[in-house]
């Protein structure tokens, strides 16, 4: 988590506790649903990312040869929505792997689309037809990603799927 949003969480916190003192229920109840969702996004986004970098350390460990780098000031579109977010680039070759996750955070940057809570986007450079569009949700409190792109999608997002990825950026 990075300072800006640590900054974040403490202010929605605050702010949280000052609705509860005022008595303004309604105010304070979207607070802490929206910490609860800011905290399910997070630690979302944070296990995407940590997979498909150690699945590419991993990797690395047996010759692979990735290049690894990490933007987490990135932003990125959805339809006419801006996702604010994390950006990880594996690069093998002439090959590179974009996964990118985030969420709008103010008003103006618009909606997640499809009812989720956050974004993400697997692009593999010049192979578009290995790209994947995901959606994170919830179930019983618990973040899960889903594919956009892949029929039943609706049991989640795994490891192994996000291995496929690290493979066809080696070209294996």
């Amino acid at each position: 988590m990075s300072e800006l949003d640590e900054a974040w969480a403490l202010a929605l916190a605050e702010a949280e506790t000052r609705a509860r003192l005022a008595g303004h229920v309604d105010l304070a109840a979207y607070l802490s649903l929206r910490t609860a969702n800011d905290l399910l996004r997070s630690t979302g986004i944070q296990w995407l990312m940590s997979t498909c970098e150690r699945l590419a350390a991993e990797a690395n460990r047996h010759g692979a040869g990735i290049q690894i780098s990490k933007d987490d000031k990135h932003r990125f579109r959805d339809g006419n929505a801006t996702m604010v977010g994390r950006l990880l680039t594996l690069s093998s070759g002439v090959r590179q792997l974009h996964i990118e996750a985030g969420w709008p955070r103010v008003p103006r940057d618009g909606v997640v689309h499809g009812g989720g809570l956050a974004r993400s986007n697997i692009r593999h450079f010049g192979i578009k037809t290995a790209n994947e569009s995901l959606l994170l949700v919830t179930s019983k409190g618990v973040p899960r990603w889903i594919s956009l792109d892949a029929p039943g999608a609706d049991q989640g997002i795994s490891e192994s799927q996000l291995q496929r990825h690290i493979t066809t950026l080696l070209g294996s």
